[in-house]
């Protein structure tokens, strides 16, 4: 088992994010790094709020895993989804839709920061494949609008895992630190079963 756990982010690659969704992402990143010596952010590689949470998480010590699609791996330093915050880059190989699965999939919780279409099938991947899941809302985007469909707390009758909506950016990075350790934990208390 990783030695961190690892957070992944959906979020936009606007290249001028929306400022509600800016400014939220700026004090999660940091709250987040306040957990540096345990935790790994995964983001879907540059662009955007990847790159400012990037940024953020980096400069205070914190190690960031782009999982870069097909069509951001060779990206010049002038390009706007250009991120030079990656502590790690991997270059998949997949297009951006088939590269959100192993983000997903790679992460111990997920946190939706903000964001189109791409961050909200993240977020319903997430939902599909049991990750604990924050959203943030609030930041101006449609993927606020999550809210809207889930009942209950989930998004559908299955009732996979229980989504956390907040607006509030602190609570949402305490909220997926403690999650993805409760998930590492059971993960390991069930291989130790096997």
């Amino acid at each position: 088992m990783a030695k961190l756990v690892h957070i992944g982010v959906a979020c936009s690659s606007d290249v001028k994010p929306r400022p509600e969704a800016l400014s939220k992402a700026v004090v999660f990143a940091r709250k987040l790094a306040e957990f540096k010596d345990e935790v790994a952010l995964l983001t879907g590689g540059g662009g955007g709020l990847m790159t400012v949470i990037s940024k953020e998480f980096s400069e205070m010590g914190g190690a960031v895993v782009g999982v870069l699609p097909l069509e951001a791996e060779d990206v010049p330093p002038q390009h706007p989804r250009w991120n030079p915050y990656n502590t790690i880059a991997l270059k998949t190989g997949m297009t951006y839709q088939a590269r959100s699965i192993p983000l997903v999939r790679s992460s111990d919780s997920f946190v939706v920061l903000g964001g189109g279409i791409g961050t909200m099938i993240e977020a319903l991947l997430a939902y599909a494949a049991a990750k604990p899941l924050v959203v943030l809302t609030g930041t101006g985007y449609p993927s606020d609008n999550l809210k809207n469909i889930a009942e209950n707390g989930y998004f559908d009758h299955k009732k996979i895992v229980k989504v956390f909506f907040t607006e509030d950016p602190i609570e949402a990075a305490e909220k997926a630190y403690l999650l993805a350790k409760e998930y590492r934990r059971s993960k390991q208390k069930l291989w130790s079963m096997r």
